[in-house]
């Protein structure tokens, strides 16, 4: 398996040393890149996914603390639309936050690469860049085009052969992403013990965005639509609670046309669901909104991690 890989990587973690490449058997994981950071590292892998059938990219942070060899929770981060991992890398500014914390972070790619399927490259808001984190189930997509297999399956088994993260997990994205971490919380009870999104994509059922993405990759039943929605969801968990925390910013260019908030905080209140939902004036729909409240994110996950064992 990748004991191997995991060994490799406390060693190169603890002495700090140069890039180096893992061969972890049909994984094929290589580390292409690693910087300190708040006495931490953030380090790139990439690897050839089984899920989707194409090389794929992910990057982590591990801090100070596992240094020592302990275990630290883990926060998955779910990008954007156009996004890939760097974008909540390099401009969040969460590193600082979770080695306070002492957890770790998981930020993989928004959709398989170098596919150049017919149309994959024509509209920002479908095909390269915006897998939507559901499995596609219609040609040309549903042969590669299976983000919610990899986050909930795949990438969830590397990282714990490969890193040293404990089993207690939380999920957390922005906009195309939110939508990603609120519906795969609920649709996967027990594997995230919190969910939080900044301008989540709370309705897409409903939205112009959602219509284009689900009829693309699920086809025209509308009904089947239903199990990637967070509001028409919420209508019917039964799981553990997921201590959701959604930030929107009243300046979002999307807003609500695209993001409809109001539907899933209704939505919540009509099931008896807590929802910690956060309305802020002046703030868009950029990495900059991001940036301002990604600590009470992170230290709300932190918080839910360390209070259950």
């Amino acid at each position: 398996m990748l004991a191997g890989a995991r060994a490799v990587f406390r060693a190169s973690y603890l002495s700090h040393s140069a890039i180096r490449s893992m061969s972890t058997g049909s994984q094929g994981v290589e580390q292409a890149s690693s910087n300190a950071i708040f006495g931490g590292k953030v380090v790139k892998y990439t690897h050839q996914s089984s899920a989707v059938g194409t090389p794929m990219v992910f990057s982590v942070f591990i801090p100070d603390c596992a240094k020592e060899g302990a275990e630290v929770p883990a926060i998955y981060w779910l990008s954007g639309l156009t996004c890939t991992d760097d974008n909540f890398t390099h401009k969040a500014g969460a590193q600082r936050y979770a080695a306070e914390q002492g957890v770790a972070l998981i930020a993989p790619d928004t959709s398989p690469r170098g596919l150049d399927l017919p149309g994959e490259h024509d509209a920002y808001d479908f095909g390269s860049g915006a897998g939507f984190y559901v499995n596609a189930t219609q040609a040309p997509w549903d042969a590669n085009y299976r983000m919610e297999a990899y986050i909930t399956e795949e990438l969830p088994a590397l990282c714990k052969e490969l890193l040293p993260i404990s089993s207690a997990a939380s999920i957390m994205g922005h906009s195309m992403g939110g939508h990603g971490a609120l519906t795969l919380a609920m649709k996967n009870p027990g594997m995230f013990r919190s969910a939080s999104a900044f301008s989540p994509i709370c309705n897409p059922t409903q939205c112009a965005w959602g219509h284009k993405a689900f009829s693309g990759y699920l086809g025209d039943d509308e009904a089947s639509w239903k199990a990637h929605d967070a509001t028409e969801l919420i209508k019917q968990y039964t799981g553990p609670e997921l201590h959701f925390l959604v930030d929107q910013g009243l300046a979002d260019n999307f807003y609500p046309a695209q993001l409809l908030p109001e539907n899933f905080e209704k939505a919540c209140q009509d099931a008896g669901v807590t929802l910690t939902m956060r309305y802020h004036e002046g703030y868009d729909h950029s990495y900059y909104f991001i940036a301002t409240f990604i600590g009470d994110h992170v230290k709300h996950h932190a918080t839910v991690l360390k209070s259950v064992s």
